[in-house]
């Protein structure tokens, strides 16, 4: 079940890795899905960045 209107996403992850990450997760005071969203949020912001820098020095280039 998903909140928010949000989809469901499927990723394979061994069982005993994914009741190490629960723990591991508690003790930030996080639950994993959000652990996994602000993992994501900041790898897609980094990317969005570099690509930004991409365009830029592209468009330097270009003029």
């Amino acid at each position: 079940m998903t909140t928010k209107g949000t989809p469901g996403r499927m990723v394979r992850i061994e069982d005993d890795v994914w009741a190490d990450y629960e723990k591991a997760c508690k003790e930030k005071g996080l639950a994993r899905a959000a652990d996994i969203r602000m993992y994501v949020v900041r790898e897609v912001n980094a990317w969005r960045r570099r690509q930004r820098d991409v365009n830029a020095a592209k468009n330097i280039a270009e003029s």
